[in-house]
Parts: C-alpha cells; sequence; structure tokens
C-alpha cells in the first residue's frame, strides 16, 4: 500500500496540473499564447489547452468597441487664441497579435497622437472655424488616428470633440454677442408679429367694409324689388279695377240695347244725370231746352202715379 501512494501523489498532481492548464476563451475576447517565449497562437472563442510549463496567456484582449476619454489639451488657433479641447475616442482592436506586439503602452501612445493631431488641425483653423466646424475636425482627426494606429491592430472608428473651451474674456464676449444676436432676433420676431398683426387688422377691416357694402347693395336691391313689385301689383290693380268698370259699363250698356229703352226713358236717365252734376260744387247751370221740357214731363207723369183722377186728359179728336 505504501508502493502506491507516491504514484497517487503523481497522478493528483498531473491532473490537477492538466485542469488548471485548460482555459475557456470567452466571448469578444481572445489570449495571446507564447511558447517558450516565442508568439505561438491567437486564442478565440472556445475550449483550448496550454501546454504545462512550454506555453503561457500572454495578454487577454478585449474585441469590444472602447472608449478612451483623454483630458483637455491646450491648443493655440491660427489667430493666436488658446483653448482647452478634450478629445473622446472609440477604437476597437481588429488585431490582437498586433495590438501585443505592435506598440507598448498602446494608449499612452493615442492619447498623445490624438493631442498632436488636434494641435496641428486648430492651428489651421481659425476661433470663429473651430467653434463652428466641429464635424469637419471630427473627421479629420478620425482619418488620421485611423490611418496612424493601423500598425497596431487599431480600429478608430469615431472622434468626437467634448468640450471646447475658449478664455475667459473671449467667453464673455461670446456671451455678450450671443445675448446681442438673441436681442435682435427678438426684435425682428417682434416687429414681424407686429406687421403681421396689423396686417391681419387691415385685412379683417376690408373684408368687414367689403360685407358691410354687400349687405347694404344686397339690402337696396330688396328694397328696389319690393318697390318695383308693389307698383307692379298697384298698376294690376289699377288696371284690374279699370277693367271691371269698362266691363260693368259694356255690361249696362249692352242690357240697355237689349231692353231697347223710349225716348222718355233715355231722357229720364239724361235727367238723373243732370241732377247728380247739380249736386256738384257747381254755382251756375245752363238747362238745355230739351231737359227742361223733360223736366215738365217728367212732373206730370209723377203727378199722374200719384193722382190719375186730376192727370190731365188726353186730347183726343181730329184736326178740323
Amino acid at each position: 500500500m505504501k508502493d502506491y501512494l507516491p504514484i497517487a501523489i503523481v497522478a493528483v498532481i498531473l491532473i490537477l496540473v492538466l485542469v488548471k492548464n485548460i482555459r475557456v476563451v470567452p466571448q469578444a475576447r481572445a489570449f495571446i499564447i507564447e511558447r517558450l517565449g516565442v508568439y505561438s497562437a491567437t486564442w478565440n472563442v472556445g475550449l483550448h489547452f496550454k501546454v504545462p510549463f512550454i506555453e503561457r496567456v500572454v495578454k487577454q484582449v478585449s474585441l469590444k468597441e472602447q472608449v478612451a476619454d483623454f483630458p483637455p489639451q491646450p491648443v493655440i488657433t491660427k489667430d493666436n487664441v488658446t483653448m482647452q479641447i478634450d478629445t473622446v475616442v472609440f477604437f476597437q482592436i481588429t488585431d490582437p497579435k498586433l495590438f501585443t506586439y505592435g506598440i507598448e503602452q498602446p494608449m499612452l501612445a493615442i492619447e498623445n497622437l490624438s493631442a498632436t493631431t488636434l494641435r496641428n488641425i486648430i492651428g489651421d483653423l481659425e476661433l470663429d472655424q473651430c467653434l463652428t466646424s466641429r464635424d469637419i475636425i471630427n473627421s479629420k482627426m478620425r482619418a488620421i488616428l485611423d490611418e496612424a494606429t493601423d500598425p497596431w491592430g487599431i480600429k478608430v472608428n469615431r472622434v468626437e470633440l467634448k468640450n471646447i473651451l475658449p478664455p475667459k474674456e473671449i467667453q464673455n464676449a461670446m456671451e455678450k454677442q450671443m445675448k446681442a444676436e438673441r436681442e435682435r432676433r427678438e426684435a425682428i420676431l417682434r416687429a414681424e408679429g407686429e406687421k403681421k398683426s396689423a396686417i391681419l387688422t387691415a385685412e379683417g377691416m376690408k373684408e368687414s367694409a367689403i360685407l358691410n357694402a354687400e349687405a347694404e347693395k344686397a339690402a337696396a336691391i330688396l328694397r328696389a324689388d319690393a318697390k318695383k313689385q308693389a307698383a307692379i301689383l298697384e298698376a294690376e290693380g289699377e288696371a284690374e279695377a279699370i277693367l271691371k268698370v269698362q266691363t260693368a259699363t259694356a255690361e249696362g250698356i249692352r242690357r240697355i240695347n237689349e231692353a231697347a229703352p223710349g225716348d222718355a226713358v233715355i231722357r229720364l236717365k239724361a235727367l238723373e244725370s243732370f241732377t247728380a252734376a247739380a249736386n256738384g260744387r257747381a254755382t251756375k247751370i245752363i238747362i238745355p231746352s230739351e231737359i227742361q221740357g223733360l223736366a215738365g214731363l217728367a212732373e206730370g207723369l209723377l203727378q199722374a202715379v200719384r193722382d190719375p183722377e186730376k192727370a190731365p186728359a188726353k186730347q183726343t179728336g181730329t184736326k178740323s
């Protein structure tokens, strides 16, 4: 039993060593392996076995996109204005081998390269251009950094200028300028609003005048139509009255003609007409002789009706 104990211990040690050299590479990571001090392989995601005492994991590299936020850097513009600008670099390791063996302290190298590139770009621009051309500066820095870091196995995806801080006196002047610009825009907007209000008021008065004129015109037309209709109705009424009078007169004449009145009746009618005329305002009336005789005849007839015995006797006989 004692003879097998060392063998068992050795077996346990070997198992532990083997288990310890089994490595699992997680997602979005890569392991750099050296064999006897020389680069051997790059392990990607999965299960791997490292040869004990011969191979070793030199570096574990993250393949995710990373962010490097560098402190503000003093830069001088073309018009000799010193500003503080801090940058943010978004990068990703595309070749773990180059990243491991390409440069010592790659993050420090990226920071220094960013500062140098930023000074070169800002030195060709004036202050106003720096404040209004962020996109241009970002694009130029990204292109330069990406090209410079390619031998290091690094891909620069994006560069952003986070803050641009000019000197305090320039900041005060800019604030005053911005305030004046805001006041100017406010005055313009107020003037435009007053102008639009005046235009709307004038248009409203114009529309009101037009509507009043149209209403007065319509009322005048209606009044004229009413007068016209009243005149038409009045004329039609007069015409109808005249027509009725004429019709009645014609009917009376027709009946008189049908009755065939004698001379005595005609004379009596003439006397009635004369009597009606005499009832007027005339002060002098000339009585025709025919009417005088007719009056006597009428009186005789009236007397005969009242007292037939006193009526004058009819003359008979023949003329000798």
